[in-house]
């Protein structure tokens, strides 16, 4: 699964270069000052300039209201890295950062508009390319993992998984041939993995319409119906069947 923010300390190319998005080329973002990055999780120049071309537009510039955007969204997208990389509160954001309840603001737009999904899977489609792929795949892989759940989860939203003896929630993914990650859900580890593979294969399918196959172990045991969306087929099948070849790329 690709990793979205630096795990090390890098070295910048400049202290506080000039910034090319959207908010300093066309909003107001220049009314506020150019933070300098200090922190591991800040991208580097480099990974800016591979991010910088698959932003999504922002809505006040296709028309669809709102004033244009005050904040950078380089120091917006560092902002929301540094939290996931150490997993603070909102609240908690370092002052060099736009103010807490802007960034929030800006990262709960992206996933409410389905954004965050939409600028992942361009970086997916690029990586595939720069693979020698295909921009979208036509195999994958299909696996769950249970994971005990804290005292304070809710009964309602978690579940005993037998087979592990963990009581928790499970994760169900679903990644290309690259581990590159097509889809993912989150159930309580009692849901078996075929009831979960195949609410989640449809969604992918539906999604990645080049899809044709994808292997499981033998936790989806039992017949799985075939999923044909346009005018392909997703055919689940046991990774250790020995009887599927190795699919188109």
């Amino acid at each position: 699964m690709p990793q979205l923010y630096v795990l090390a300390p890098v070295d910048f190319n400049s202290a506080a270069p000039s910034c090319d998005c959207f908010a300093h080329r066309f909003g107001n973002a220049a009314d506020h000052p150019e933070r300098v990055r200090r922190y591991p999780s800040d991208m580097t120049d480099a990974e800016w300039s591979a991010v910088r071309p698959l932003l999504p537009v922002p809505g006040w510039m296709r028309g669809r209201g709102g004033q244009p955007e005050a904040y950078c969204h380089r120091a917006m997208l560092d902002a929301v890295r540094y939290l996931v990389d150490n997993g603070i509160k909102w609240r908690a954001m370092p002052a060099d950062f736009p103010p807490w309840d802007r960034v929030y603001a800006f990262f709960r737009r992206w996933r409410d508009r389905a954004l965050v999904r939409e600028f992942h899977d361009r970086l997916r489609g690029r990586v595939r390319l720069e693979a020698g792929r295909d921009a979208e795949p036509s195999a994958g892989v299909i696996d769950s993992q249970s994971v005990k759940a804290d005292a304070v989860v809710g009964a309602d939203s978690r579940g005993f998984d037998g087979g592990k003896l963990i009581n928790g929630r499970k994760r169900h993914v679903v990644v290309d041939t690259l581990g590159l990650l097509l889809g993912v859900m989150v159930t309580s580890a009692g849901i078996g993995d075929r009831a979960a593979a195949k609410v989640l294969l449809e969604q992918v399918a539906d999604a990645h319409h080049r899809l044709e196959l994808v292997w499981a172990d033998g936790g989806c045991t039992g017949s799985l119906e075939l999923y044909r969306v346009s005018w392909s087929l997703v055919v689940l099948v046991h990774a250790d069947c020995g009887v599927c070849s190795w699919p188109r790329q």
